[in-house]
């Protein structure tokens, strides 16, 4: 668990005293969206390469959004275009036999992924001092039923959904500030993916990196180095607990 001390970031001292809200990323920083997948693929369809499955589900997310951002798709659900995904993978894993009751209870697997080991009790602690949300690309539906199933304690559940636009656009981050009627720097993004959070700086958020090492499964291991623009950097939610002293 660390402070990243830059000559842009604020003092610890500081960072605890004026941060109101924390805004959470959720797939791979809340929630094993790989192990998740795969184990659901592992009991429904043993024959299946699950490892394969579950990250070549993953790799279109970044390409089917671009679509809905170039004005090829008009707004869409993640739900929809998870389908989308989906759709085109059930061909290159020998799935196209699948009635159209089992497409779609696959397709639900993303509103049952489970919690990392830590993520509850960690978000726990961190909801007794700030208000916690989701900030996630994930539809309200989706989110919500996530939450109920894993427990996630949220205050409140946002989504790109609500601002029509999907990180890493500014709308997505301003509209959190909006929401809760704060300032930027007083909402921090928490997340495990550097791209996310370089796009909540450049609106003037706070940022808290995640480690998640086996975001990709452990034949994939991520490069978890902290990056000296973030504010904080920590190895789970309860180390993040431990910094902002919760």
């Amino acid at each position: 668990m660390t402070h990243m001390d830059t000559p842009h970031s604020a003092s610890l001292d500081d960072l605890k005293a004026n941060t109101r809200v924390l805004a959470f990323d959720i797939f791979g920083t809340v929630v094993d969206w790989h192990g998740s997948i795969m184990r659901e693929m592992q009991s429904l369809y043993p024959s299946v390469d699950a490892n394969a499955f579950a990250l070549a589900w993953r790799a279109g997310y970044q390409p089917a959004m671009a679509r809905v951002r170039s004005g090829e798709l008009g707004w869409t659900r993640i739900d929809e275009l998870h389908r989308l995904i989906l759709e085109q993978l059930l061909p290159q894993f020998g799935l196209t036999h699948l009635r159209e009751s089992e497409c779609s209870h696959l397709n639900r697997v993303w509103h049952r992924l489970e919690a990392w080991p830590d993520s509850v009790a960690g978000l726990l602690r961190l909801k007794k001092k700030f208000t916690i949300c989701s900030l996630s690309n994930g539809n309200l539906g989706l989110l919500t039923n996530m939450a109920k199933r894993a427990g996630l304690p949220w205050d409140c559940v946002l989504s790109a959904e609500v601002f029509r636009a999907y990180k890493p656009d500014p709308a997505a981050y301003f509209g959190v500030a909006e929401v809760f009627d704060v300032p930027p720097h007083q909402v921090m993004l928490c997340a495990a993916h550097h791209d996310d959070l370089e796009g909540a700086r450049a609106c003037g958020l706070r940022t808290a990196y995640i480690e998640r090492p086996l975001e990709f499964g452990a034949l994939q291991p991520k490069d978890v180095s902290p990056h000296i623009g973030n504010d904080l950097h920590a190895r789970d939610m309860h180390a993040l607990a431990d910094i902002l002293g919760c």
